[in-house]
């Protein structure tokens, strides 16, 4: 109705303005056929019964052409007002009508008109004509016409029409309410039987009225009220045989609520805590620090630990690995955490053996592999033109690598050893050229460090029986760690000596940083370092010192170290002196 409404006022409003203007165009035409033999006549004799003609034109405008609420005017050809329709503008006949569509009507345009609204806000419309005789513009009519009654008109029909829509909004409204109830009291029904079910009861059933939506929701709705029953039962089912998986893991599971407090917890992880985890609170039940256990649970995905427990019945803690699974649920966020329960023990006493053996392997292979690498450089660099020099390097690169394939060789014979199992492969060594050979298998390390090197054998010391390689891999390591922690422009000495006539003792002494004495007591053990960010940014394992201890109980030696922080650190190998014959030299 409104958009009928509107296209209908605009409709009728442009037909109203066009016939109100047809009119007035009209009767000004008429008018200016009437007067134009009077407006000729007075152009012609001016002078003659002048009064007389205004009086008859008068009468004429104000009796033949009369239009409510409207002003006609009758204009000689100088502008000047012979006659009006409105008795209170008398005053203006006799003076000149200035305005433009005046103007524009005597210089012979026909076509003047407009709208203006005057001072008291009322619409008017303005239409001048010019008057003609035999083609010759001898005067002009001009109109001024109210359009009030028009819009009144329109107003009127506006009124008309927004009435009409009221009414029909109020028919629409009560019709509206009648039709919601047919649908609302189905909808009734189905929200009790929806309240029902949300309390668990589904043996009811929603009736159905037709077949319209309404019959086909609550058919709908039956058969969701079924299959609901029928999931719930599944659901019971599921959850009994979820309780039975549980019991039955031989890993333990822990469920928390969002607070932390333990819900469940099978067989297993009651087992491997020995404890009733229920009602505990998680942090306690791990011995953790909340802060730390909110940390692991606040990250979103699954995070692990593992948990050292000490039983004072048994030498070895048992290790748990526990993995943390936070429970999401939409819209809720963290609802609680399970934690599953491994008991790795095992694992770790593995784990742990693997790492000591690969720990072996990197650090014995490292020595050799750098002594490769700087030879080779050397050759790269220029070394290789000389060739008596380039000979000896490539003999000592020839030299390091079957040394290193004798090394891991060895590191299956050195696990042999702690238990005795492995026969030394004693041979006659000099023990001179042994301590030159290790200074130069070093000299490209020291040098680089600047660090001095001296090798000193006591008159009397050339060959004893020894496991050349194993009492190489001892010197190597202690030289080695000499290297590492002395600082550059240092100093390194290598002595041989005879403490007594059936031993000797190798000393390999630096002016290094030295060990505090608190460390000296475990500074054989095996993995043990002073200072472990330094010792693993050198690639050391902990391993040298005890491998290099092993090999000269091997040898029925000892080893022995002395060192002053700051001051630098001995370390003396005593060996055996055995000679071909039983004889010592």
């Amino acid at each position: 109705m409104q958009l009928i409404g509107v296209y209908f006022i605009s409709t009728m409003k442009t037909s109203l303005t066009s016939n109100f203007t047809t009119n007035m165009n009209n009767q000004a035409d008429v008018l200016a056929g009437f007067a134009a033999d009077k407006l000729n006549a007075r152009t012609e004799k001016p002078g003659e019964d002048g009064q007389a003609g205004e009086d008859d034109l008068s009468s004429l405008v104000r009796n033949l052409f009369s239009i409510n609420e409207a002003e006609i005017q009758l204009i000689d050809a100088s502008g000047k007002v012979l006659a009006t329709s409105l008795s209170i503008h008398q005053e203006y006949v006799g003076k000149k009508n200035t305005t433009l569509a005046v103007s524009r009507a005597l210089q012979g345009i026909r076509d003047n008109e407009e709208e203006i609204i005057d001072e008291d806000n009322v619409r008017k419309k303005i239409i001048a004509k010019p008057v003609l005789y035999e083609s010759k513009i001898v005067g002009a009519v001009y109109m001024v016409a109210s359009m009030k009654e028009l819009y009144a008109t329109v107003n009127r029909i506006n009124r008309i029409f927004m009435s009409g829509m009221l009414i029909a909004l109020g028919l629409t409204g009560v019709l509206g309410i009648l039709l919601a109830h047919t649908i609302t009291s189905p909808i009734k029904g189905l929200t009790r039987q929806a309240a029902a079910v949300a309390e668990g009861r589904f043996d009811r059933q929603v009736p159905v009225h037709g077949d319209d939506e309404i019959g086909r929701l609550s058919e709908v709705f039956n058969n969701m009220t079924m299959r609901l029953r029928e999931a719930l039962e599944t659901n019971e089912e599921e959850k009994d045989k979820l309780a039975s998986i549980l019991a039955n893991m031989s890993d333990g599971v822990v469920a928390t609520d969002e607070q932390g407090v333990v819900m469940i917890a099978n067989r297993r992880a009651r087992e491997m805590l020995q404890s009733d985890c229920q009602g505990r609170p998680l942090s306690e039940l791990f011995d953790m620090e909340e802060r730390h256990l909110q940390a692991m649970l606040g990250g979103g995905g699954e995070s692990s630990t593992v948990i050292h427990r000490q039983h004072p019945d048994e030498e070895l803690d048992e290790v748990m690995r526990v993995t943390f699974t936070p429970i999401h649920r939409r819209d809720k966020g963290i609802s609680g955490a399970i934690a599953v329960l491994q008991d790795v023990t095992e694992q770790e006493k593995l784990e742990q053996s693997r790492r000591e053996f690969v720990a072996n392997v990197s650090h014995e292979l490292r020595t050799p592999l750098t002594t490769i690498k700087s030879y080779t450089e050397a050759l790269d660099d220029g070394a290789m033109d000389d060739r008596e020099l380039a000979q000896r390097f490539v003999s000592v690169i020839r030299n390091e690598t079957e040394r290193m394939i004798r090394l891991v060789t060895d590191l299956l014979h050195l696990s042999r050893l702690d238990s005795n199992q492995a026969p030394l492969r004693r041979q006659s060594t000099s023990v001179p050229e042994m301590l030159e050979e290790v200074a130069d298998r070093f000299s490209f390390q020291m040098r680089k460090k600047s660090i001095r090197s001296t090798v000193r054998v006591e008159d009397g010391i050339k060959h004893v029986l020894l496991d050349r390689d194993q009492i190489d891999q001892v010197l190597d390591n202690l030289v080695s760690n000499a290297i590492k922690y002395t600082l550059d422009g240092g100093r390194i000495e290598i002595v041989a000596s005879r403490p007594d006539p059936s031993s000797i003792a190798i000393r390999v002494k630096d002016t290094g940083i030295g060990i505090s004495r608190k460390d000296l007591s475990r500074i054989f053990d095996r993995f043990y370092r002073v200072d472990k960010a330094r010792s693993r940014n050198m690639g050391g394992t902990g391993l040298g010192l005890s491998i290099a201890r092993e090999i000269v109980k091997a040898h029925g030696g000892t080893i022995a170290l002395d060192s002053e922080p700051n001051e630098g650190t001995t370390v003396t190998v005593t060996l055996p002196a055995l000679q071909e014959g039983g004889a010592a030299s």
